[in-house]
């Protein structure tokens, strides 16, 4: 017994080791968004990752914090996170000059059910940057086209100044066999597509609620909202996919802060079908 325990010990400790990355490139997205390409800094591999699984990223004598990984799963000499800075950490993180070593934990957590949706159309919903954990997945269905029918992104931002991937979501658009529609709050007069809460975008779609398999990402309050609206239009809780955020500390499962219900997210998601979590999904202070 005392071998056993001493080797989950040891395993454990190895899996809280970061790898060494080294940021190849930082591009400024909106006024308070990066993107950052992060090489091996080693002749060590970063690890290869499934669309919607995370990394715990590491500024050294700072910090360490979850970023969901929003670049091409098939690009393996780099990883792509996306991060809003919205603290000291986050700042710090997004402050990184190309050249400068950063700690890379995982990729941890569970991903977008892409296998199970083939031969099904994929409904993607994002609100903000939740857009980021959903990109990988759009990549992957690009890429593998034929395994998929039709392709609807729908997408919202406060305002035309916090949409990220402007151009890509321009390239998607054109795309046959795809729709992609974005909303933003507040437009400005040098705005001229849709105003109003994502969910308003739905009267444009028209869905095969037998034949779609839905993607959601974005503030929990938004969640909530396009649930509601894409049960009404009959799709079933089981094709409905949603991705959960709380304070993750060690990816692993061992700490205990990222505990929803019966679940710690870094481990039993981020990604959950929403019928295994719609009993508790957006109760207070759960």
């Amino acid at each position: 017994m005392a071998v056993i325990e001493a080797e989950q010990e040891r395993g454990l400790a190895n899996a809280m080791v970061p790898a060494l990355g080294r940021v190849a490139q930082v591009k400024k997205e909106t006024s308070d968004t990066f993107t950052l390409a992060v090489e091996p800094a080693s002749a060590e591999p970063l690890a290869g990752f499934q669309p919607g699984q995370f990394s715990m990223l590491y500024v050294f004598g700072a910090g360490e914090l979850p970023i969901s990984i929003s670049g091409d799963p098939q690009e393996r000499s780099r990883l792509v996170y996306t991060v809003r800075s919205v603290g000291k950490l986050t700042q710090l993180l997004v402050s990184r000059k190309p050249g400068d070593v950063i700690g890379v934990r995982g990729p941890y957590g569970t991903h977008w059910p892409l296998k199970a949706a083939r031969g099904k159309d994929v409904l993607i919903v994002a609100g903000g940057i939740g857009l980021a954990p959903l990109r990988p997945a759009i990549y992957h269905i690009l890429r593998h086209r034929a395994d998929y029918g039709r392709l609807i992104v729908l997408y919202g931002a406060r305002s035309p100044r916090d949409l990220i991937y402007r151009r890509q979501i321009e390239e998607w658009a054109r795309l046959p066999d795809a729709q992609v529609l974005a909303t933003v709050d507040y437009g400005g007069v040098a705005w001229h597509g849709h105003v109003g809460v994502v969910t308003g975008l739905f009267r444009y779609v028209r869905l095969q609620p037998f034949h779609t398999v839905a993607l959601i990402c974005g503030p929990e309050i938004m969640m909530r909202y396009v649930i509601w609206e894409l049960e009404t239009r009959g799709l079933q809780p089981g094709d409905l996919h949603i991705s959960l955020e709380r304070n993750m500390k060690c990816g692993i499962g061992f700490c205990g802060h990222c505990q929803y219900g019966p679940n710690f997210l870094c481990k039993d998601g981020p990604i959950f079908p929403y019928h295994e979590i719609r009993s508790w999904f957006g109760k207070y202070e759960l």
